[in-house]
């Protein structure tokens, strides 16, 4: 049996720490909260405990699993999402996909909910990993290196922004941009690409109102309507609240009304005002850590393939905490990323863990290796 590293064993408890202060605070967020005029209580955070036991025990599984598996299960994993992607935007599925808030991103399976944008994050970057180490290379041409990944990510993230949810296809975007700049390709490339997606970024947030107040409301916050900035603006209230060490667990008063989806689109702002500045330190803290140690498994992994893998995954849970943190510090448009590991949503906690099993195994490799 191999000898674990010490920066597997480390991510395990930085993941395991994360995922317990999550639970903790979806519940202190959640335990008074009321849908459809009855009381929640702590339902949503025992759902969630059901999603960190399953995405444990996969974590647990995948981490003892050789992560070419992967490399050879890319397409298939692929094709899985993009049908699960689909199926929302049928017009016979709504039993199965209702729509929900103005949306449909999530498929009833009947034992459990799954959004398939979550899954669509690993997967893209999965793929992206495989084929990036398949062209070597061939990666820094434009014509035979960026290019024909369009012809999958460009379809995946359009059926994401389908549902809608153009942060999360913008999310998608910007993992599989990661890899491929870490296999080699020119930075050239992707500006032409921006501009040349500028158009097409532009008629998505002008054709939808509330993007359009959203962006408006980031550039001039002065003159924008109340309504636009009403999120963003008691998103800071609580973390102000807060101070330094808070106004105690479960004792936050923005979660009565104040800040819409306090227990997942604004998480950070509830620790933020229950757990003080202490609390976001903290936080910021893991998931520095949890992305120090991701690079550090990336860069000894003993092939391209797990090394694209792992930074992929790294970036999977480093880019979305950045864009959560950012959200609720105003530093950019609000959206709907969640907090990995500790917003509310078993798909985004399951796709965390898992993919953090998979980057232990990543880590292990080296050992085997060497």
């Amino acid at each position: 049996m191999t000898e674990l590293r010490w920066e597997t064993r480390l991510l395990a408890v930085v993941a395991a720490v994360l995922v317990v202060f999550g639970l903790a605070a979806v519940y202190g967020a959640s335990s008074l909260l009321t849908t459809s005029g009855r009381q929640v209580g702590a339902s949503f955070a025992l759902r969630q405990a059901l999603g960190a036991v399953i995405g444990g025990l996969l974590a647990t599984i995948l981490a003892r699993l050789d992560y070419h598996v992967w490399q050879r299960a890319a397409w298939p994993l692929v094709a899985i999402v993009a049908v699960l992607l689909v199926i929302p935007l049928l017009p016979l599925t709504h039993a199965i996909a209702p729509t929900i808030n103005g949306a449909r991103r999530w498929v009833d399976l009947g034992v459990m909910t799954l959004q398939p944008s979550e899954f669509a994050k690993y997967a893209v970057v999965v793929w992206t990993a495989m084929l990036a180490a398949k062209k070597g290379d061939q990666i820094r041409t434009l014509r035979r290196g960026v290019l024909p990944f369009l012809v999958i990510i460009g379809p995946i993230a359009g059926l994401i922004f389908l549902e809608p949810n153009l942060s999360m296809a913008l999310l998608v975007a910007m993992l599989a941009g990661v890899v491929l700049f870490s296999a080699g390709a020119r930075i050239g490339h992707f500006l032409a690409l921006a501009v040349a997606a500028m158009p097409l970024l532009y008629g998505a947030v002008a054709n939808a109102q509330y993007r359009l107040a959203r962006v408006l409301s980031f550039l001039n916050p002065g003159s924008a309507p109340s309504e636009a900035t009403w999120q963003v603006h008691q998103s800071l209230v609580g973390i102000g609240a807060g101070q330094v060490f808070g106004v105690g667990f479960g004792q936050g008063q923005q979660k009565l009304g104040y800040l819409p989806y306090a227990y997942s689109d604004f998480i950070f702002s509830t620790i933020g005002e229950e757990w003080g500045l202490v609390g976001v330190v903290l936080i910021a803290l893991l998931f520095g850590v949890f992305v120090w140690l991701g690079f550090r498994i990336a860069k000894s992994a003993p092939d391209p393939f797990g090394q694209l893998l792992a930074v992929g995954i790294t970036a999977l849970v480093g880019l979305g905490a950045v864009l959560h943190i950012g959200v609720s510090l105003a530093v950019i448009p609000a959206t709907g990323i969640t907090l990995p590991f500790i917003s509310y949503g078993r798909s985004s906690l399951i796709v965390s863990l898992a993919a953090t099993g998979v980057l232990a195994s990543v880590g292990h490799a080296r050992r085997r290796a060497g």
